[in-house]
């Protein structure tokens, strides 16, 4: 079942009542709104004047429905997951605290394997030359000790969009700031998917920055990012302003969990899939399988 996204960027109060989701508006006339809570996957809250109830939120936490807060600059910075995200979590814990070295260097390996083959596939939907990229994702060693994983991410992103210059960077110009916000949404769903499979996603396999507590997230999104630049590829393509993230772009980004991808030979949303692949994560530091299962990108 393919859970929603509702997007909240104007001042409002939501509660709840049998089970649904209840919106009022400030503004007179507006008339109340209900949404039934089992529905929802995601919800982003970006205007400051929000007002949710405790009791909404448990009840969105229980039915593991990410709230995600946005700042001041609109982009997504917090994410509230529940403290319990799967009946086994702890021994989920145990196997992925307990993974050896080796065995983290491997799935690093084939995480970057599929992010830079699936770059590769996104070169060649847009009819793009992608004989370089196919050679660096050849070159991936264990825990990628060449770093092939950037030199493929350099030469994609400076040969993506025809725009003189253009090189990816989180405070750098346009469509960066279209990038950051669909890379905010993915990460949401990707830590989604890791807390519902058991996992802890502060513990990464190859990220470990002390200050960042979605370091597993950042390593298994790797190969979904190239689905999010396709979006934005087509947005800058269409010729619309992307100085800033107007309601119509924003409205592109947040189709991103629910986007038709290929995995394991079949179409399937992508939040979906990240369920998969990090179902699949968990069977590896198990010890049940060797492979991560990833899309592909045709």
């Amino acid at each position: 079942m393919i859970k929603q996204t509702l997007f909240f960027g104007n001042p409002a109060y939501l509660s709840t009542r049998n089970e649904q989701l209840i919106i009022n508006f400030p503004e007179k006339g507006k008339e109340e709104k209900t949404i039934p809570i089992e529905d929802l996957g995601y919800i982003i809250l970006e205007n400051p004047q929000i007002t949710v109830t405790n009791g909404l939120i448990m009840k969105l936490v229980q039915n593991k429905t990410a709230i995600i807060t946005c700042d001041r600059q609109h982009l997504p910075c917090s994410f509230l997951q529940p403290l319990t995200g799967h009946s086994e979590q702890t021994e989920r814990y145990r196997y992925q605290l307990n993974a050896s070295i080796p065995l983290k260097k491997n799935l690093w390996q084939q995480t970057v394997i599929a992010k830079v083959e699936n770059q590769a596939g996104h070169y060649l939907y847009r009819s793009k030359n992608a004989i370089r990229l196919k050679r660096y994702a050849k070159e991936v060693k264990s825990g990628d000790l060449g770093n092939q994983e950037a030199l493929a991410a350099a030469f994609y992103f400076q040969n993506l969009f025809d725009l003189d210059g253009f090189s990816r960077n989180q405070k750098g110009v346009p469509p960066n700031n279209l990038l950051n916000y669909g890379y905010a949404i993915l990460r949401a769903v990707t830590a989604r998917a890791l807390v519902s499979s058991g996992l802890l996603p502060s513990i990464g396999i190859f990220h470990h920055n002390k200050y960042n507590a979605y370091c597993l997230a950042d390593d298994i999104m790797e190969p979904y990012r190239p689905f999010v630049d396709s979006i934005v590829y087509d947005i800058v393509e269409s010729g619309c302003q992307i100085e800033d993230l107007n309601r119509n772009i924003k409205s592109n980004l947040l189709l991103i969990p629910a986007m038709d991808i290929i995995i394991d030979g079949k179409s399937s949303p992508l939040m979906n899939a990240m369920s998969r692949t990090t179902a699949s994560l968990y069977e590896c530091f198990e010890g049940s399988r060797r492979k991560i299962l990833y899309p592909e990108f045709k």
